[in-house]
């Protein structure tokens, strides 16, 4: 992923929100937009009623968004590799693309072409399902519109070939001519409130701030300098690998801050066994969540309303945040946790202030060395604002890409790693719902939210309902290889036949015991959205 973070702001979006009521046309793409980013759905609709942006979106369910399309391709879970390749595909074969650009700020168009001509309509309609047709128009309403933007989120990502399907969501940008220019780009919309800035501050296995590399020399002794230790060169491990860790017996202890993984993580029965394996485990949150509940040590943390600090959200915009309520009982801000836990290891951290610590940022993240309190006192920034006078960046890449040419990846479709069988013969996605958030570590104290959505649901077609006699409402049992749980179904059209959906909120029904572990060979991250599953009556 370094070449593509380098090139698409490492996950960052591209282009800015507002940009967003004023494009031409809008893809979205596995991101059900207006319950998991509502202001953003709310703005994608602004922009097709009172504007008149061409709305296309792609998603094996029927989401909100679907009433406000001109185009929905239904592709089978797992496909979008094939489904972004037909449309390429029709734009090369159609002269649909901006060849100016491609010439002058691409590389690697020639091994692109080569692999999407494998790929015309009527091919990738055998592999997704979506009508030869319906892949013509699409390819020829995004190839002619001036300004384009692709919106994805977790259901592009959260796939065996999920770096791939960001590979080709750039790829079909770039081939349009879109990135680099206001109202087009690349633009993943980030699944909490400061994950942006959790990456941009080095939360990450192999980077330090600002996605400077932990193997690369030059990077490291800027840091070794400004901590005063020394560091290794060997980047450290993902969440799953962690796990695994855990459970072989590798890793010992293990210290948990704001996650939740004993809800949120794949294969939860792997999960559990590995946590009970560790010799020390130590969870920071605000609530006593399932994960705690493990813990051999609970730090109470203060939640966003109780700190001083700074967000970045998913439009790369650095915003203060300001203490509104004190902390509730021993409750501390998370960085005077850490700094006082480093103290007694022997390593002081002497801040004073949330304040210090954006000031040490700011010397050592290229990206935020214009950033300060007094400038971020009324309106955020956006990164990169590399200078006290730098204004921030709207979007990204204008003129020219971080890296000099936009790269192109020639990306071949890879299946899902585990399909229906006579066993299992229904797929399984996940993801949320408007009401709850995560695993509802918050929102299920909510009463309102509580009320609105009391409990799990298992979304199933009539037509699969009717042929195992399952009805509205009756208690059904969800079995996968990995385990099986029970909750209550919802015929609905919203899934496909052949398919489910249940949301992840919910401990008592918790829908991580079904997936599937296996994990993104590039990125890590596990197949959510897709395992086999088969459903009976309890």
């Amino acid at each position: 992923m370094a070449g593509l973070a380098a090139a698409f702001g490492s996950g960052a979006m591209t282009n800015s929100i507002d940009e967003i009521e004023y494009t031409d046309l809008i893809v979205a793409t596995g991101t059900n937009t207006t319950e998991n980013h509502p202001i953003v759905g709310m703005k994608v609709k602004r922009a097709v009623r009172q504007h008149g942006t061409k709305l296309i979106v792609i998603d094996p369910r029927r989401i909100d968004l679907v009433k406000y399309a001109d185009l929905w391709l239904r592709q089978k879970p797992g496909t979008d590799v094939a489904v972004f390749n037909g449309l390429m595909n029709v734009m090369i074969a159609e002269n649909l693309y901006d060849q100016e650009y491609v010439e002058k700020r691409t590389e690697g168009f020639a091994a692109l072409k080569k692999i999407v001509e494998k790929y015309p309509p009527e091919y990738v309609e055998e592999i997704s399902g979506v009508p030869a047709e319906d892949l013509r128009t699409a390819a020829r309403m995004y190839g002619g519109a001036k300004r384009a933007s692709i919106l994805y989120a977790m259901g592009i990502t959260q796939h065996i070939t999920g770096t791939d399907n960001v590979k080709s969501v750039a790829n079909l940008s770039m081939l349009g001519g879109n990135v680099g220019i206001e109202g087009g780009g690349v633009n993943p919309l980030r699944g909490q409130n400061n994950v942006q800035g959790a990456c941009d501050m080095g939360a990450l296995p192999n980077v330090y701030p600002a996605y400077q590399q932990v193997a690369g020399d030059e990077a490291r002794i800027k840091f070794e300098k400004s901590w005063g230790v020394k560091l290794s060169a060997r980047p450290g491990l993902t969440i799953m690998e962690m796990m695994d860790g855990a459970h072989k017996g590798s890793i010992k202890g293990m210290y948990i801050m704001g996650e939740n993984p004993m809800i949120s993580d794949p294969d939860l029965a792997h999960v559990e066994a590995s946590l009970r394996k560790l010799d020390f485990l130590v969870v920071q949150d605000i609530f006593l969540t399932e994960t705690a509940r493990l813990a051999d040590v609970v730090l109470p943390s203060a939640c966003f309303a109780e700190k001083d600090g700074t967000f970045t959200n998913t439009e790369r915009r650095i915003q203060r945040i300001r203490e509104a309520v004190s902390p509730p009982g021993e409750a501390k801000s998370d960085w005077e946790i850490i700094a006082a836990l480093a103290g007694r290891m022997g390593y002081a951290m002497n801040y004073s202030s949330a304040q210090e610590i954006m000031e040490e940022i700011t010397r050592v993240t290229p990206s935020y060395s214009g950033i300060t309190y007094k400038r971020l006192e009324k309106n955020g920034l956006q990164w990169p604002c590399p200078t006290p006078d730098h204004k921030g960046t709207k979007y990204l890449h204008k003129d020219r890409f971080t890296r000099g040419l936009g790269l192109f990846h020639a990306i071949e479709y890879i299946p899902p790693a585990e399909l229906p069988d006579e066993s299992y013969p229904l797929l399984l996605s996940t993801g949320r719902v408007l009401y709850h958030y995560h695993t509802g570590t918050m929102t299920r104290q909510s009463k309102g939210a509580t009320e609105r959505y009391p409990e799990s649901l298992v979304e199933i077609n009539p037509q699969d309902a009717d042929r195992l006699g399952i009805f509205d409402g009756q208690m059904v049992k969800v079995t996968s290889r990995r385990g099986e749980l029970q909750a209550k179904a919802k015929l609905t059209e919203r899934s496909a036949a052949g398919a489910i959906f249940m949301n992840f909120h919910f401990h008592e029904a918790a829908v991580n015991l079904l997936t599937n572990p296996v994990l993104d060979p590039i990125g890590k991250i596990p197949e959510y959205k897709v395992c086999a599953v088969r459903v009976e009556a309890a």
